[in-house]
């Protein structure tokens, strides 16, 4: 899938909006690597990721080349300051609506709108797709997130109280989110 739009920052930079493709793969590693070393709300730690360079410039190809994915790069200034995505839940006729949505952003760009900019880009793809339900979880602590995709119409439906136990705080609650992208006929 192909994504391409340039935004102004609350800062008045320019942002690019791309999918991500085969030349970004170790760009795309390294934003990973950092911005799951600056904050305790992601999935994984930095040591746990076993992707080469050459894997992800791989996974990102197959991203652009999906017809129902896609991993979104933001760049400032020719540096990728983060990366948002959308993939199916599954193949299977009863699940193939919804879509899963994940997003981070180097702690160097917070507060710039990249994040509400990148979940709105997946928005937009997932409805582009044909999804009916975009799918996330957030730890319940990391209030800036859930108010944004609040803000993007996400709304709860769960809690997971043992959803992540870190190594810094212990046990992390997960908030199960989804946006309905169409309206439902049943």
């Amino acid at each position: 899938m192909k994504y391409f739009k340039i935004i102004t920052l609350k800062d008045g930079r320019r942002c690019t909006l791309r999918n991500g493709t085969a030349q970004d793969g170790a760009a795309v590693l390294d934003v990973f690597i950092r911005t799951h070393a600056q904050t305790d709300y992601l999935l994984t730690y930095p040591e746990e990721t076993r992707l080469t360079a050459e894997q992800e410039a791989q996974y990102l190809k197959e991203k652009t080349d999906s017809e129902d994915g896609i991993e979104i790069l933001a760049e400032v200034d020719g540096v990728i300051a983060g990366t948002a995505g959308i993939g199916c839940i599954g193949q299977k006729e009863k699940i193939r609506h919804r879509a899963d949505f994940g997003v981070s952003v180097d702690r160097a760009y917070w507060s710039l709108g990249i994040g509400r900019a990148l979940t709105e880009a997946c928005i937009e793809c997932a409805k582009a797709v044909g999804y009916r339900q975009l799918e996330l979880e957030a730890v319940a602590d990391n209030r800036r997130a859930i108010a944004l995709y609040e803000q993007a119409g996400f709304v709860e439906y769960g809690r997971n109280p043992r959803g992540f136990i870190s190594r810094v705080s212990g046990w992390q609650e997960l908030v199960l989110m989804r946006l309905e992208l169409e309206e439902s006929t049943h």
